[in-house]
């Protein structure tokens, strides 16, 4: 694992979105289509806004979301919703969005579906994931129904996923297919996300999911 330490949070997420910019620049210099590889939530929104303004050959990239909630784009839940706001705008609008949410009950209905398109995206050139202090990291969970296949050598690319902290059920990427990943970047913040970082560099995957990437990445951290 590769940590790095950054003064303060603005510093951080401008450095990140260069490096990110910069490996995608590259990536497409060599490969027709590019893949980048993103999580939800709130903490990655100022990289997605810093990204959206980057001349890159976006027309290109394939952004796809790391794990989704089973809910509509109308609900504010919604991490598709949030990419489309955030990163598939400006510059980057003309970026192909791999959709992990289709209009179906459940998860199970959709991935038949959803399989083949992010199927298509692999190996993934960069992946940028998040923890919770949970130690979780896509939708992989502690205590996750179907967690032991997600991370294991087996797995299917795309699986559906309830976890007790979930709160919505989820479709998650593997382990497998986010591990395809030429370059992983983990962004977290704040001491109590340090420190659940730390704990989970002792324990298992099944008990620190997040652990299954930390050999091969970068993490990038701030107060």
């Amino acid at each position: 694992m590769n940590f790095v330490e950054f003064p303060d949070r603005e510093v951080m997420l401008l450095d990140l979105a260069n490096k990110i910019a910069g490996e995608l620049r590259a990536a497409l210099e060599v490969e027709e289509r590019v893949s980048f590889c993103v999580p939800g939530g709130t903490t990655p929104g100022p990289v997605f806004d810093i990204l959206s303004g980057v001349s890159l050959d976006w027309g290109r990239v394939d952004v796809l979301l790391n794990d989704e909630r089973w809910v509509p784009e109308s609900s504010e839940r919604s991490n598709t919703a949030l990419l489309k706001r955030r990163l598939l705008v400006g510059q980057a609008v003309a970026a192909r969005l791999i959709p992990l949410h289709r209009d179906v009950p459940t998860p199970e209905e959709g991935l038949p579906g959803l399989m083949p398109a992010v199927e298509a995206a692999l190996p993934l050139n960069v992946l940028l994931l998040g923890m919770g202090t949970d130690m979780h990291t896509a939708s992989l969970f502690p205590g996750a129904d179907q967690l032991e296949l997600g991370l294991s050598e087996d797995a299917p690319t795309l699986l559906a996923m309830r976890a007790p902290g979930a709160g919505e059920p989820r479709i998650t990427l593997s382990a497998k297919a986010l591990k395809t990943a030429i370059s992983t970047h983990i962004l977290i913040t704040g001491a109590e996300k340090r420190v659940a970082l730390e704990r989970a560099e002792t324990l298992s995957e099944i008990e620190a999911p997040v652990r299954a990437f930390l050999a091969d990445a970068t993490v990038h951290w701030a107060p």
